[in-house]
């Protein structure tokens, strides 16, 4: 793979308000834990195949550096596995909202197996 293919720029991020009140409303959840992924296929109004968000609830981790560490750790998993949301969609695009939902943080080796599985059992579910 070269450099560009393992980009995850701004053009990834689920930004608009309306996606993801739509996405909450009409959106398909997804579950592996400690992540839970609400999606939906639409059109966005970028060329990338998927936009994606994600949180990390307030409740569960109180001090902002923890939730912006988790955060990142999320960016970097969908980071590696996105081509196979990449590789499933042909014409078509996803917009994604994940939440981690565990009350500990966990290491990024789990973070990434697990949200590879969710990546697989979200585009088996397409």
């Amino acid at each position: 793979m070269t450099v560009s293919d393992q980009s995850f720029g701004k053009s990834y991020r689920l930004c608009s308000k309306k996606i993801i009140d739509d996405l909450f409303l009409n959106g398909e959840t997804t579950k592996m834990y400690p992540l839970i992924a609400r999606y939906s296929v639409m059109s966005l109004s970028t060329d990338e195949k998927f936009q994606v968000a994600v949180t990390v609830p307030k409740k569960n981790f109180k001090r902002a550096v923890d939730r912006n560490r988790i955060k990142r750790v999320l960016r970097e998993a969908i980071r590696c596995h996105k081509s196979i949301i990449e590789g499933e969609l042909q014409n078509r695009q996803l917009a994604i909202f994940i939440i981690y939902s565990s009350k500990e943080e966990l290491p990024l080796a789990t973070i990434k197996a697990k949200m590879e599985k969710l990546f697989q059992k979200t585009v088996a579910s397409i």
